[in-house]
């Protein structure tokens, strides 16, 4: 896994502001431990939903109980409670980092991206919306988020290869997978859930969602490319594999990964996969590449487990961003903060509370780091509170999609955001103010959407 890259230029070290990830969020952790002993405890009453299969709030039902605050100790536990709480999704990052490794280990990976380069004829340019499409359909289709930890070495190959800095893999990957996610009319674990529970009929409003999709990923594609032509030559141009052509047996271990993505698409969305199913299908990749690779089991061994131990720092940090959930759940307060910023919009202007509630979302979204968690918690409240206020539940969906789901591009409580960081080697100082203009900027676009469906009465 790339390091952070050490620059000993004064405008680097200007922006080194924040401390090392690891620092950072073991931070937040103690922060939200706390908070514990400042907010008072509360919850709301929960019942199961049929539809959706999970604990969902009661409408009305919050009530003060007594506060449990988290003191240091229990804070310094919540953190191996949180990689253990995180294990599917961390040994997720593990073997689909061991199969890309073992990829890799083979050749066929660089002389794949060789051949990639002298086929574009210095058209390079026309891989950034590509590749930013490539990600943002994950996000459309299922949320693509953890996974694109794996990918991060891939992506930093091609741009070392034709000159561009490592930031420009998370803008073309995290970046669109969010926006992708948060704009998408089907996601699975946001708008289907959000629309379950309140009870709005799946897949309604898909042409709308189409629409301001494909605006968000105008504006986001328009960005990337113009940041890209900004900073071409900052960093040297890596030498590639001059000469190197792909043989069949390249295409046949290049052709076994594209494949693999392809049945992880069909598990997720038709079968009902979770993580395990998806680390298991990734392991077996790796075997199976060793095998065309001819790498022999210890080669192929010691390929998988060197890209496991280079995830492991991208696990930890998943594992932290499920902590600070687990201290604020232990000290009951996560209700109370989702009562405290969505019932001041009850008597305000409809127009004004429908864009509060996609801000009051995205705050949420800041200690509820899970979107289909944070579904199942404010839905509930949202859909009846937008029956008092005279707008469509549909609305109340828009506002929980466009601000859960693109704070996931900003937030440091986003393990996956951070594990990705890690993996590229870039500090969260160096995406946070560019990454900050385009939320801004696709915050507006969802504010938009959301006063087209009030002024067109999309339900």
């Amino acid at each position: 896994m790339a390091e952070p890259h050490d620059d000993p230029s004064p405008e680097h070290k200007a922006r080194r502001w924040l401390p090392h990830p690891l620092i950072l969020m073991a931070g937040c952790v103690f922060a939200a431990a706390v908070a514990t002993w400042f907010l008072p405890g509360g919850e709301f009453q929960r019942v199961l939903d049929p539809d959706t299969g999970r604990m969902v709030a009661v409408a009305g039902s919050y009530q003060v109980v007594e506060s449990t605050p988290v003191g240091p100790f229990e804070a310094l536990v919540a953190i191996p409670r949180g990689i253990v709480d995180a294990a599917d999704v961390i040994a997720l990052i593990f073997l689909i980092g061991g199969a890309l490794t073992v990829v890799d280990a083979t050749g066929a990976l660089g002389r794949g991206v060789e051949a990639l380069v002298r086929s574009l004829g210095g058209r390079d340019v026309i891989l950034i919306p590509l590749v930013c499409l490539a990600f943002a359909t994950g996000g459309v289709l299922e949320n693509m988020a953890e996974e694109i930890v794996a990918m991060i070495p891939v992506l930093l190959l091609l741009c070392a290869r034709l000159g561009y800095p490592p930031l420009l893999a998370v803008l073309m990957s995290a970046g669109p997978a969010a926006v992708g996610s948060a704009f998408s009319p089907i996601n699975p674990f946001q708008v289907q859930i959000a629309q379950r529970v309140a009870e709005v009929d799946l897949g309604s409003g898909t042409a709308f969602r189409l629409v301001f999709l494909a605006l968000a990923l105008l504006i986001w594609i328009g960005f990337v490319v113009h940041w890209a032509s900004r900073h071409r030559g900052a960093h040297p141009p890596r030498p590639g594999m001059e000469g190197a052509t792909l043989g069949g047996r390249d295409v046949a271990i290049l052709g076994t990964v594209v494949a693999a993505f392809g049945v992880l698409a069909w598990g997720i969305l038709g079968q009902g996969w979770d993580f395990n199913q998806m680390s298991g299908l990734f392991f077996g990749v790796a075997l199976i590449v060793g095998l065309i690779g001819r790498l022999g089991f210890s080669g192929t061994a010691d390929a998988f487990v060197r890209g496991c131990r280079d995830m492991t720092f991208a696990g930890v940090l998943i594992g932290l961003a499920r902590a600070i959930v687990l201290v604020l759940q232990d000290g009951q307060v996560v209700d109370t903060l989702v009562q405290g910023l969505f019932m001041p919009l009850d008597g305000l202007p409809t127009m004004v509370s429908a864009v509060g509630m996609m801000g009051a979302q995205a705050l949420v979204h800041i200690p509820v780091s899970s979107v289909s968690g944070q579904a199942v918690l404010t839905m509930p409240i949202l859909a009846p509170l937008s029956d008092l206020l005279g707008m469509s539940r549909q609305v109340a969906v828009l506002a929980f999609q466009y601000g859960a789901g693109l704070m996931d591009m900003i937030t440091p409580t986003n393990g996956a955001l951070m594990a990705v960081l890690a993996a590229a080697g870039v500090r969260y100082e160096e995406w946070f103010p560019v990454a900050l203009r385009l939320w801004i900027t696709m915050m507006v676009v969802g504010a938009l959407a959301i006063v087209a469906a009030l002024a067109t009465g999309l339900t």
